[in-house]
């Protein structure tokens, strides 16, 4: 007797594959801390690059012993030199101890020079009894004049501007009669107006000439 055979369902083709979970995004990293010498600004290990190596290392042997012992110790100046010869290591000391000589003078001869530049403050008669205020020489004590003069504008509530003066020199030229608050503001350091000594500063007076403006 036949069998009765029963139809096969049609094929449904391929089954999806159940996808794996994504995986999960890495930890953020901390960020590195890094040390950076006090005395020339870069991280210790890189102060024989500069011109400043003698007082770099004696920061780091005061401040971070460990670490100056990692970097300037018997053991690790051995192994840094490793094959150099004694006279390339006495000519790397040489070398070494002229930059930081030429580099100590060249800081002297600057602070020699800003320590005798002169701040004059001009107090100029214009016609009909108006005044400006002519402030000259501030760039000396690398004091920016474009910040003082907005600083200037802001305190008087006037104009205040950068200019080059009969000279050729650049100064702050103020609208109005303040030269007595521009001194002051300069003796007390006030804003950017900072790192200049009371006795560099002098005011002087400037009346309009007979016949001209």
């Amino acid at each position: 007797m036949p069998h009765n055979k029963q139809p096969e369902p049609p094929s449904a083709g391929p089954q999806p594959q159940p996808q794996a979970p994504a995986d999960a995004p890495p930890e953020p990293k901390p960020p590195v801390q890094v040390l950076y010498c006090e005395v020339c600004t870069f991280p210790p290990e890189y102060c024989e690059f500069g011109s400043s190596l003698t007082r770099c290392k004696e920061w780091l042997q005061e401040e971070h012993p460990d670490l100056f012992d990692k970097y300037y110790s018997d053991e690790a100046l051995q192994a840094k030199v490793g094959t150099l010869s004694l006279e390339a290591q006495t000519k790397l000391e040489k070398d070494s101890m002229k930059k930081e000589a030429k580099a100590e003078a060249k800081a002297d001869a600057a602070m020699k020079k800003k320590m005798s530049s002169h701040v004059t403050i001009k107090r100029i008669e214009r016609n009909k009894r108006k005044y400006i205020t002519a402030i000259h020489g501030l760039e000396a004590f690398d004091i920016d004049l474009k910040k003082a003069a907005k600083q200037f504008a802001t305190k008087f509530a006037t104009g205040s501007s950068v200019t080059k003066n009969a000279q050729g020199l650049d100064e702050i030229v103020v609208q109005g009669d303040v030269s007595d608050e521009v001194l002051e503001m300069i003796e007390g350091g006030v804003g950017v107006l900072k790192g200049v000594p009371e006795k560099n500063i002098s005011v002087v007076e400037e009346k309009k000439k007979k016949g001209g403006e």
